[in-house]
């Protein structure tokens, strides 16, 4: 499941992942937000916190997580994964390679220091 992460500055779009998480996950919660991410801010500054195991994503989890990066390819600004899991940081890091603007990963321990470095104007 996807949880929005409503405290964050409004230039800031947040997502808590937990449990198991689906293509619908991020279809009806994450796209939505996006979009009026990019209507408001012209651009993407997210941070994920992923505190769920990689066997918990599905696989259409996975394709929808590649369709969104391809939808707002331009638009990513700023993106920051927070997570302990090693299969996840690992991919994720594939991220900076992959879409422009800058990304950084952290673990779950640091959390307050991704967001304020996602939040940094």
């Amino acid at each position: 499941m996807l949880e929005h992460m409503n405290y964050l500055p409004p230039h800031v779009l947040g997502m808590h992942a937990v449990g198991k998480v689906t293509n619908i996950d991020y279809k009806k919660a994450l796209l939505p937000l996006l979009d009026n991410q990019v209507k408001q801010n012209g651009r993407i500054n997210f941070i994920l916190v992923l505190e769920t195991k990689i066997q918990n994503f599905t696989a259409g989890a996975w394709c929808g997580n590649i369709e969104l990066g391809l939808k707002y390819f331009l638009k990513w600004h700023k993106l920051a994964i927070v997570t302990d899991e090693k299969g996840l940081k690992e991919f994720s890091h594939l991220f900076k390679y992959i879409l422009p603007g800058k990304y950084k990963g952290y673990p779950l321990d640091e959390l307050g220091e991704a967001v304020k470095w996602i939040a940094e104007k």
